[in-house]
């Protein structure tokens, strides 16, 4: 799909990496480089809020596939260009025609065959999941963790995050969780054009943290780690600042080592590896 042929979907949604990436940025096909992290993908057919990206651009997942082809910092193509390669391809033609009933593509096509690839990228076999279906013990590390984060006294994740009731764990919403006092990226604010949602990003899911990092929309943290440290000790007020972060004028939660260490096990239960050696989503 892009316009030297050295770049596909999975240049930056890498299956090891629970269809994300490990660079901070995305680099396109012309060596320019992107200012936002690459979103791990899984559990998207249950995106109730039907916003995609981090900025909550596009209204569906087809929308979604249809922009990374043009987008000169990406695969920098045109959609003409694009499909007369895959009509000349010796079987994308046959491909088609098995999914749909012609052998003629048109963009319209393509995005429907990734968005409805996307729809099967499942993960729901994490040890928490299996926790919770009585097939394993959590340890005692996991168990407090777990604790931390639905106390609002401690953790307080679970607003955004969601419980062991909403196995999605994000609420599918946008907010701004105090990393910044000003705005070099605007959120959602450059996408509904309010400017009090300024600083908002997509709340993304902690699945599959253990391979998806760096981590938030911007990829600025590196670890886990760091990111526990920034809502305990990090977190920087601004006008948009989401209500939920109610302990912003502390700095944080002031976790302890204990629960940050807890806390941080708890995360990594949620961690599918079956997801990500899925030999169907493998490259062919």
């Amino acid at each position: 799909l892009s316009g030297d042929g050295t770049q596909a979907c999975a240049s930056c949604h890498t299956p090891q990496f629970s269809f994300g990436e490990s660079s901070q940025f995305s680099t396109g096909i012309d060596g320019i480089q992107g200012d936002r992290n690459a979103m791990p993908l899984f559990n998207m057919a249950w995106n109730w809020g039907n916003k995609f990206f981090w900025d909550g651009r596009a209204p569906h997942l087809e929308a979604q596939a249809i922009a990374p082809v043009v987008n000169p910092i990406e695969m920098h193509n045109t959609w003409i260009n694009a499909i007369h390669s895959l009509q000349n391809h010796p079987q994308y033609p046959q491909l088609f025609e098995a999914a749909f009933e012609t052998s003629i593509i048109d963009s319209i096509l393509v995005t429907k065959a990734i968005a409805q690839f996307e729809r099967t990228l499942i993960s729901a076999n994490s040890r928490f999941d299996q926790y919770l279906m009585g097939q394993i013990s959590l340890t005692p590390s996991e168990i407090n963790g777990f604790d931390v984060f639905m106390d609002e006294t401690r953790g307080d994740c679970f607003h955004c995050h969601g419980n062991a009731a909403n196995p999605l764990w994000t609420d599918n919403d946008f907010h701004n969780n105090g990393l910044d006092a000003s705005f070099t990226d605007n959120g959602l604010g450059i996408t509904t054009g309010d400017p009090n949602d300024n600083g908002k990003f997509k709340t993304p899911s902690l699945r599959n943290l253990a391979y998806s990092a760096p981590y938030m929309h911007d990829g600025r943290f590196a670890t886990i780690d760091d990111v526990i440290n920034h809502y305990s000790e990090g977190l920087v007020w601004s006008s948009t600042i989401d209500p939920l972060m109610k302990k912003v004028g502390q700095g944080g939660v002031q976790l302890t080592p204990q629960d940050k260490a807890d806390l941080k096990a708890f995360l990594l239960s949620l961690s599918d590896p079956d997801f990500i050696n899925n030999p169907d989503f493998q490259a062919p």
